[in-house]
């Protein structure tokens, strides 16, 4: 009976998930420097889908021209990033594992700022390019890892490609602390794109993002399965069959193109990754095929909720996202910390 009470209660739980993503979009679209009302936000979104004559109101182009793009790509990406970071900590058996755990999102940053201290663009393609190289970097980037984890463990252990993760992450920073020494007259725009930033999102960028998630997230959640195994150990997963090295290729390769993406077009976000996987496993449990995509609406409330604390808190001045992500990151694992060490 206690079985079925508490599966009962995370099924509603999942069904409330979409519904809940739906309410903080069209919160976070509705409140800014200048308020529309619910009704009115609703209205006017409802008329652009089903293209009906929109009202003549100064909400119209606040709307679909300034706050829509933005907050579908601040979901997209909490989206993407937070799913990754559910299939990184099943993969690697750490909770503290996320996205960025294996050094993509260092290279995918590294790229980037190549690309602004350098004013490299690439004529006839729409990202730019920040966006192309960041992608590029971030792909370059699990290549060398991998190779590397390869040559010094031909098992691909968790524990070498974490450690080769940091030491590649540390090594990227240092690289972009040196870049940005001499990048002058873009410093504050490249020190505000570290720290993420959603100010520059287009419908293109949303639509980039959404082809992205789709497609590797429909990945990683084909690998439900497999990452149960994992999270027991992987040798649980060789045994029932589970062929551990294509597992772990797959998962890296779809969670390095999601993080690169994002990257490009926000600059780095931290703590999405580690805290909503951490807050969606309290609810529905460590199954995977639960797992994966409620923290995909998680994520994507969490980051609508932190735009908008970033773009309202101390209006008109707009904080970086990841000011905002880190802070509530910190605190959320100093709570889990300290209930754990009192449960003893």
């Amino acid at each position: 009976m206690t079985h079925k009470s508490s599966t009962g209660k995370i099924s509603r739980a999942l069904l409330l998930f979409p519904v809940l993503t739906v309410v903080v979009m069209l919160v976070s679209i509705a409140v800014g420097s200048v308020s529309i009302p619910l009704t009115d936000t609703a209205q006017v979104l409802w008329n652009a889908i089903w293209k009906l004559p929109q009202p003549d109101s100064m909400a119209v182009p606040i709307v679909l021209s300034t706050r829509l793009p933005r907050v579908l790509c601040a979901a997209l990406i909490g989206a993407a990033l937070s799913i990754s970071g559910a299939a990184m900590q099943g993969l690697l058996k750490n909770p503290l594992a996320d996205g960025t755990t294996v050094g993509v999102s260092g290279g995918a940053s590294l790229g980037a700022v190549i690309a602004i201290v350098f004013g490299i663009t690439i004529p006839g393609l729409p990202f730019g390019g920040v966006m192309v190289l960041a992608i590029v970097f971030a792909c370059l980037s699990l290549i060398a890892i991998l190779t590397l984890a390869y040559k010094l463990d031909s098992s691909l252990s968790t524990n070498t490609i974490i450690l080769l993760g940091v030491i590649f992450t540390m090594f990227t920073s240092s690289v972009v602390s040196l870049l940005i020494t001499f990048a002058d007259d873009q410093i504050h725009s490249i020190t505000f794109w570290l720290m993420g930033s959603m100010s520059s999102s287009s419908y293109l960028n949303a639509i980039l993002l959404l082809v992205a998630t789709l497609s590797c997230g429909l990945v990683l959640f084909g690998c439900s399965r497999e990452l149960n195994a994992f999270a027991i150990s992987e040798d649980n997963a060789r045994h029932i069959g589970v062929n551990v090295r294509r597992v772990k290729f797959t998962v890296l390769i779809a969670v390095s193109v999601l993080i690169g993406v994002c990257v490009a077009i926000s600059g780095t976000i931290g703590f999405v990754g580690l805290v909503t996987p951490h807050m969606i496993r309290i609810i529905v449990g460590p199954n995977h095929r639960r797992l994966l995509p409620a923290t995909v609406f998680g994520g994507a409330s969490f980051l609508m909720l932190a735009d908008l604390v970033s773009r309202t808190i101390f209006s008109p001045r707009e904080l970086p996202i990841g000011v905002v992500t880190s802070f509530v990151g910190a605190l959320f694992f100093l709570a889990l910390f300290y209930h754990a060490r009192k449960r003893g």
